[in-house]
């Protein structure tokens, strides 16, 4: 049933704000239709802000036959997700505008992988966990902007056939995960502070970068620490979708501490033992360098 934003773990949406500030479950309904015969079809694509989940960035770089690396770089932008830093993607509009780098004078030219806020327009989902409860909620909206006459249009229909007819669903299971990440970071964030540059790193590698992400999981560190049935690590090493799902897996762990991935025994005391003879080899070379400094003019 649709409800209103009294939830005090909302904040609600400024007076000129385009959200109508009705929350909306599956089965509530709208009224909106976007088709060609209407007179502003491919107006909201001029003028865009959207943000990448992973797996909008896994069909994007798959359909246009680039590495992760080369499609962050050609069509992306970083931005700052929160206060603390923490690193997220933006699509790339035409150098100067605000339009996508994607439309064509016939319309969306990746129509069929086309990012999950293309796709949910003219409705916007977001999920929280509410004050006190260990449970995510999921909930929709309606946004209408001023120059979209696609909610004059005579259809009506439920959120979760909207969501069916535009393959939304898909893109929802693989970024929920992520989402889940995101979400407890920022739930989390007063209480444990600004995560490690490094950590921040790992992330963005974990979320965009799958290219190098399937890299760290191949190599001798991953396999010396986890403790993966050989099927599943063969899978991860060629299925892009069981790979996404893991990346979020792992940083629950790392971040969070959640144990679903099986580490091996000793396997974290005894890395730890070689960066402390690293870090010794390192002290003993600077030393040496020291002395010689201070006896090569003699």
């Amino acid at each position: 049933m649709s409800q209103d934003f009294d939830d005090p773990a909302i904040r609600d949406p400024k007076p000129e704000s385009p959200i109508v500030p009705v929350k909306l479950g599956l089965d509530d309904t709208f009224q909106f239709h976007c088709h060609r015969g209407v007179a502003c079809f491919n107006a909201c694509c001029k003028n865009v802000d959207i943000l990448l989940t992973p797996y909008d960035c896994l069909r994007l770089k798959k359909r246009l036959g680039l590495s992760s690396r080369e499609f962050i770089a050609r069509h992306t932008v970083m931005f700052e997700m929160d206060a603390h830093g923490m690193p997220g993607l933006k699509m790339k509009t035409k150098e100067g505008t605000a339009e996508c780098q994607f439309l064509t004078p016939e319309g969306c030219g990746v129509y069929e992988d086309r990012p999950a806020a293309c796709r949910y327009y003219a409705l916007g989902a977001t999920t929280m966990r509410p004050k006190d409860s260990p449970h995510i909620e999921e909930f929709y909206f309606v946004v209408k902007e001023p120059h979209c006459l696609g909610h004059h249009e005579p259809k009506i229909q439920t959120i979760r056939d909207y969501r069916r007819e535009q393959g939304i669903e898909i893109y929802d299971e693989m970024n929920r995960g992520w989402r889940e990440v995101v979400l407890k970071k920022r739930s989390s964030g007063p209480s444990i502070g600004r995560p490690s540059d490094r950590s921040f790193d790992l992330f963005f590698v974990a979320s965009y970068d799958l290219d190098g992400f399937r890299a760290f999981v191949a190599s001798a560190g991953f396999q010396e620490v986890y403790d993966l049935p050989q099927d599943e690590m063969e899978t991860l090493l060629y299925d892009d979708h069981a790979l996404l799902q893991f990346a979020a897996r792992f940083m629950k762990q790392a971040f969070f501490g959640e144990k679903t991935i099986p580490v091996k025994p000793d396997a974290l005391e005894r890395r730890l033992q070689r960066k402390r003879e690293r870090l010794a080899k390192q002290r003993r070379g600077q030393a040496q360098t020291d002395i010689t400094g201070q006896t090569g003019g003699e």
